[in-house]
């Protein structure tokens, strides 16, 4: 079987701490589709109650799902590719590289979200920088968010941040990847309390607050309740046979994954929860419709800013903070990328990185128009990214076997995993997965 010693460090580098690996691993989570989706879900499907489903799943998938994709990314001491090899070489050596082949799915998933998301950041950058010179408040918002989102409407910001996150991959994993998340993590948390402070003394916010806490428990016996709540906390925390594999990969023996993966689910629900905080009360102050969904950050929220005193300033620290949860997510897809071609073809981590930037710059350039940026993300997100954590879900737990995998997740652990946790894992974490595939294709995404 191919794979590498279990007690040496990647030659990337490792995190230096179980904090730096779960802040890392909290940042590559914490996405837009917090801060954008998770609000208006929230208070559409039941308010208080939704957060019952909400809160069984992230538990669920933060216990087993996290957990399968650190493990096997620690067990084989690689990535993606490796480590789809790892599991099918496991069952027959010939086997591996099939299993090399199936992990070019999901890691596909994480460039074409990697495409789609450097773009909506470019927009995010210009809209910060239209709160710091005026701009933003000189016109109508839709006249200046059209003006980004035409067809090669965002070229300069669109490769600002492809630039930064390669710059911050060239670093490595201690010095860039875990130094960045420890900087911009706690400031995303710290800007977006910020907001949600001030939001709170609007007039009418009290209805904000209704919307997202008073429970409306008929919404527990509808079937769209429990799978938005189920959609919603899959993607959130970005399971997708991939990206968590390769932080896996850098992660010391001594840490108990299990753990840190319930800490992960743990902090990115606060996000979440802070998001709501800080968007919906405003909303509702200004009487605007509260499931505009994306529309909420490059739309509505400019104009509520322009409304309030210092808005400029509040809106500085919003779009700065929803920046910080985009780059971070956006590096970890890059690495997941980065590492699997610096093994796969034996190029050097410079050259990985700059492909890998040159490529999302390249494609992107030609999705910018809002349209096409839109399709290729619903496609992405709704076929490629789900197709990605069904394989990776059998992979680790069949294939590879539970056996082998509850062997490594011990490790670290001061008590043996529970006989819940193998049952949960083999029995309803993976038989999820493939639903949440079929019922994303159905219902037209949902997460």
């Amino acid at each position: 079987m191919e794979s590498s010693n279990n007690n040496t460090t990647h030659r990337n580098g490792s995190f230096s701490s179980s904090f730096g690996f779960i802040i890392s691993c909290v940042g590559s989570a914490v996405g837009l589709g917090n801060i954008w989706m998770f609000p208006y879900r929230l208070g559409q499907y039941g308010g208080a109650a939704f957060l019952i489903p909400y809160l069984l799943f992230v538990f669920l998938f933060g216990w087993v799902g996290l957990s399968a994709e650190f493990g096997i990314g620690r067990l084989a001491r690689t990535g993606t590719l490796g480590s789809y090899r790892y599991c099918f070489s496991a069952r027959r050596e010939k086997a591996g590289k099939f299993g090399e082949a199936l992990g070019w799915i999901p890691l596909l998933g994480s460039l074409g979200i990697a495409i789609g998301y450097a773009i909506i950041l470019g927009w995010v950058l210009r809209s910060c920088w239209g709160s710091i010179t005026g701009e933003l408040f000189s016109m109508d918002a839709s006249t200046y968010f059209s003006q980004a989102t035409g067809d090669f409407g965002s070229i300069p910001w669109h490769t600002i941040v492809v630039v930064m996150v390669c710059a911050v991959a060239l670093t490595g994993v201690s010095k860039g990847i875990e130094k960045v998340s420890k900087v911009l993590m706690p400031l995303f948390f710290l800007l977006f309390l910020i907001v949600a402070v001030r939001v709170a003394f609007l007039p009418g916010a009290g209805d904000g607050y209704a919307f997202l806490f008073v429970p409306k428990w008929d919404a527990l016996l509808k079937a769209d309740t429990w799978i938005m709540a189920m959609g919603q906390a899959f993607f959130s925390l970005s399971i997708t046979g991939s990206g968590m594999i390769v932080y896996g990969a850098y992660l010391d023996k001594s840490a108990d994954i299990p753990a840190a993966s319930l800490r992960t689910a743990l902090f990115d629900t606060l996000a979440a929860m802070l998001s709501a905080l800080a968007i919906m009360p405003a909303v509702f102050a200004f009487g605007i419709d509260p499931t505009s969904g994306p529309s909420l950050l490059f739309l509505t929220l400019p104009e509520i800013f322009k409304e309030i005193p210092l808005g400029n300033v509040f809106a500085i620290f919003f779009f700065v903070s929803v920046a910080f949860a985009g780059i971070t997510s956006l590096i970890n897809m890059f690495e997941a990328v980065i590492e699997s071609w610096q093994n796969r073809f034996h190029m050097s981590r410079k050259l990985a990185v700059a492909l890998c930037g040159i490529l999302t710059l390249a494609i992107g350039l030609f999705l910018e128009a809002e349209p096409k940026v839109g399709s290729w993300l619903d496609f992405v997100s709704i076929i490629v990214v789900p197709t990605g954590a069904v394989l990776g879900a059998v992979s680790i737990y069949y294939v590879l076997g539970y056996r082998r995998i509850r062997k490594e997740l011990e490790e670290g652990r001061d008590k043996p995993l529970s006989k819940a946790f193998g049952f949960a894992a083999r029995y309803v974490y993976v038989p999820l997965t493939v639903l949440v595939l079929i019922l994303g294709i159905c219902y037209g995404g949902i997460g």
